[in-house]
């Protein structure tokens, strides 16, 4: 039935929970995977007034790869050796993390998309709202939301 599996992971509990369960379906439906971690360049130093931007989106990015090379290994691990993993830079004022990884479900292309209904909090949750709720109203696929414990 899905035969294009894309999942959105942020390093949260939760977006373990998603990770799980999209690799669960993949192995499933034979299905390809493929791991997204977005990075929002644009608004980390939203707020702030003595923030290095390029370190923080140094940083993040370092981050952000770690996760995708730990959830890869963990697909592989599972059974799913048709899986990759993207990291994406959004790069460009007025484009929320759900629009980039909408994008990335279009262009790859995606027929179901898998995410955590709450990640990371703190500064970037307030300022762009639940990436979520981004998903559900965008979304162009079916999309599994997962909740976390």
């Amino acid at each position: 039935m899905y035969k294009h599996i894309l999942v959105a992971v942020d390093g949260s509990d939760t977006s373990d929970r998603a990770l799980r369960e999209a690799i669960n379906l993949a192995k499933d439906q034979r299905a390809m995977l493929r791991i997204v971690y977005a990075v929002d360049e644009v608004n980390i130093n939203a707020g702030a007034e003595f923030v290095n931007p390029t370190e923080i989106a140094d940083t993040w990015v370092k981050s952000g790869l770690e996760i995708l090379d730990k959830a890869k290994n963990q697909a592989h691990a599972a059974g799913v050796h048709d899986a990759e993993s993207r990291l994406i830079e959004i790069d460009k004022l007025r484009v929320s993390v759900a629009d980039a990884i909408i994008e990335n479900a279009k262009t790859w292309p995606a027929d179901l998309l898998v995410a955590g209904t709450h990640g990371r909090t703190g500064l970037g949750h307030l300022l762009m709202g639940s990436v979520a709720e981004g998903l559900v109203r965008i979304c162009p696929v079916p999309i599994l939301l997962i909740r976390g414990k």
